[in-house]
C-alpha cells in the first residue's frame, strides 16, 4: 500500500498515481471478461436446456392446415381475453365540493410577513 506523506517528491506522487489508475482498470478489465463468460456460459447451458426438450417437427403444424375462419376465432377470443384485463369504465367525472371547515392551519394570512409596520 503507498501512503502519501509531506516529504514525498512528484515523481513518487506521479507513479503512485499510475499504479492506482492501472488497478482500477486491470480490474474493471477482470470484472467485464468475467460478466461476458458468466453471459456466454448462461446462453450456451439455456441452448443445451431447450435442445434436451422435445422436439416438435417443424411440418408437425403447418399454417396452411389451420382453416382461416379458426385463426379468425382463436385472434378474437384472444383479444376479448386480454381486453378483459381492465375494468369498464364509465367516463364520467364527478366533482363534488367538499365545505372545509376553517383552521388556522391552512390560512395564507397568518403565514404572510407584515412588512409595513
Amino acid at each position: 500500500m503507498i501512503i502519501l506523506n509531506a516529504t514525498m517528491e512528484w515523481g513518487d506522487i506521479l507513479i503512485a498515481s499510475l499504479t492506482s489508475v492501472l488497478i482500477v482498470f486491470s480490474s474493471l478489465a477482470v470484472l467485464s471478461l468475467a460478466f461476458k463468460l458468466t453471459g456466454n456460459l448462461s446462453v450456451k447451458s439455456s441452448k443445451k436446456r431447450i435442445e434436451k426438450r422435445v422436439d416438435i417437427p417443424n411440418d408437425a403444424i403447418a399454417p396452411s392446415d389451420i382453416p382461416a375462419s379458426e385463426i379468425a376465432a382463436i385472434a378474437m377470443a384472444l383479444h376479448l381475453f386480454l381486453d378483459d384485463v381492465h375494468d369498464k369504465e364509465s367516463n364520467v367525472i364527478t366533482i363534488k365540493r367538499i365545505e372545509r371547515r376553517y383552521s388556522p392551519w391552512n390560512s395564507k394570512i397568518y403565514g404572510l410577513t407584515n412588512l409595513n409596520r
